[in-house]
């Protein structure tokens, strides 16, 4: 593979984008619009600067960022051999995004899919290529996550999977190969443990530093429940849940309203600067 094609330059695809370069590879990071771009490559630059400090390998930012090259709009992406998308968890939104990816890309080019919880044979029944669409679950934040989910669709084939497999392994990361399920392994469990803690929050039995001081205390977990939903992103918890609670139609599933009414006010987590938590913005 020449060039890897990253869609989507919010938290996860910075992510990607950065675990890829590091790691040897050309990457054309893609997103709506040169602003967001610009601050995706400056926080590239940061997190490679800081690599160490945090505990990663020692990165030089100007040579990691010399791999990575931007684009406005999935035509960017175009000549890319494989595509990792990394777009909101919001079905039409994803749709939209395939459908112009298989009309602008090659047709032996590759899509991976991003996400936390929408089923993969859903997506490659927008395209068609279902047999050269697969599903990671990168885990955030991308380059100190060791592990992945992998998740072949119904139609994926044996190549695609061979393919993705050696990429990922190129990136450092261990694959699980798990079945098309939505919420897969991770999301199943952890979607249902931060919506209660969030209706812990909401019904007022305890606030959010006690929910956390008690997963971080008695179980040992290095954050609690709503660090991990702040670090995440509330919005993307919620989006999460919501695909879950439409998948299975089950009651266990239902979006605690406090998830929706953070999300509609902006209080996205770390990334906004506040969710349950405030963030120093500096």
């Amino acid at each position: 593979m020449t060039v890897i094609g990253v869609i989507g330059a919010g938290v996860m695809g910075v992510g990607v984008a950065q675990n890829l370069a590091a790691t040897g590879h050309d990457v054309v990071l893609v997103d709506k619009d040169e602003r967001t771009l610009a601050d995706a490559l400056a926080t590239i630059r940061h997190n490679t600067r800081m690599s160490r400090l945090m505990g990663g390998p020692a990165l030089d930012p100007d040579e990691v960022l010399s791999r990575i090259t931007t684009a406005v709009g999935a035509a960017g992406a175009a000549k890319a051999d494989l595509v990792i998308e990394n777009v909101t968890e919001n079905w039409d939104v994803k749709r939209e995004v395939y459908e112009t990816l298989d009309a602008e890309c090659g047709p032996g080019t590759v899509f991976v899919v991003n996400t936390s919880a929408i089923p993969i044979t859903k997506v490659g029944a927008v395209t068609g290529r279902p047999d050269r669409v697969i599903g990671v679950h990168f885990m955030n934040p991308v380059p100190a996550k060791p592990v992945v989910e992998l998740i072949p669709g119904f139609h994926t084939s044996q190549e695609t999977i061979e393919r993705t497999e050696a990429l990922l392994s190129a990136m450092g990361k261990k694959a699980v190969r798990v079945k098309d399920s939505s919420g897969f392994v991770s999301n199943r469990v952890l979607m249902l443990t931060v919506n209660e803690a969030a209706y812990l929050v909401h019904e007022g039995v305890a606030d959010a530093a006690s929910v956390d001081e008690v997963f971080r205390g008695c179980f040992g977990h290095p954050m609690g429940p709503l660090e991990t939903a702040d670090l995440i992103g509330v919005d993307t918890i919620l989006y999460s849940v919501e695909v879950l609670y439409e998948h299975y139609a089950d009651s266990k599933y239902r979006p605690c309203p406090l998830l929706k009414q953070m999300t509609d006010a902006g209080l996205h987590g770390r990334k906004s600067g506040r969710g349950f938590y405030t963030y120093d913005s500096n």
